[in-house]
């Protein structure tokens, strides 16, 4: 009986969840879902030799006229796309871009948010990988972590430790309690994916601090697929477990 009303509560979140999820603007090449007043996830699409095309989340946060992004889109022309959107759909003012690691899935249409004078950043691990590997690279470097003011909610952005890449940082929207995950998080029933440069010895230890920095969060946004709650951490830390 007790096995059931658990069962029939996730039920209900999930469902909810799904629910709550609103599809803004979508075209062939962007998606805009709004999860939250201030925070949307932005879906564009990479064509890869290993998975096919690809879906990829980042994240606009937008408050008292500006808005901050986690995670550029795939390329340029879906970056302008998106940029286009916050300063003439949401009439707001990008103040800052930032890649959370270094793959193209995070930083591909930076060139984009130079062209367009928005501020870049990046933890200094990413920055000196963007360099190695030919990227465009993102302006500013910090060590740890950084907090960013956006209208009246701050994004507070981490480096917890090693797992999808050697550089991999998350992001806490603070006051809607939104943790976005990028790649070092996954997916609902997702497979280990992309793991080139994954360090799988330190993936699960690094969620587990995720989990204890960030609890109880409203919202969690992986790199790929379908956001939802705490669930994403606890199934992250499992498909990783014992991975070496």
């Amino acid at each position: 009986m007790k096995n059931l009303i658990l069962f029939s509560v996730f039920f209900l979140v999930v469902l909810f969840r799904g629910l709550a999820q609103t599809s803004v603007y979508k075209t062939a090449t962007l998606e805009i879902i709004q999860l939250t007043e201030s925070s949307f996830v932005h879906v564009s699409y990479l064509n890869t030799n290993d998975f096919g095309k690809v879906a990829c989340n980042g994240l606009v946060v937008l408050n008292g006229g500006e808005a901050f992004v986690l995670d550029t889109p795939v390329d340029d022309q879906s970056s302008v796309e998106l940029i286009h959107w916050i300063k003439s759909v949401k009439e707001a003012k990008p103040t800052g871009v930032l890649a959370t690691h270094f793959h193209n899935d995070c930083l591909g249409g930076l060139k984009a948010f130079h062209a367009a004078g928005v501020p870049s950043f990046a933890s200094q691990s990413t920055v000196d990988l963007a360099k190695e590997n030919g990227y465009e690279v993102p302006k500013s470097g910090f060590s740890q972590e950084k907090a960013f003011k956006v209208g009246g909610n701050t994004i507070e952005v981490t480096f917890l430790g090693e797992g999808h890449t050697r550089d991999n940082v998350v992001g806490l929207v603070k006051e809607e309690k939104v943790l976005f995950g990028g790649c070092l998080i996954k997916e609902l029933g997702a497979t280990k994916g992309y793991l080139g440069d994954a360090n799988l010895k330190e993936w699960s230890a690094t969620v587990a601090k995720v989990k204890m920095r960030f609890p109880a969060n409203q919202w969690v946004v992986p790199g790929h697929g379908k956001p939802g709650g705490d669930e994403l951490l606890e199934y992250t830390f499992e498909l990783f477990k014992g991975s070496f």
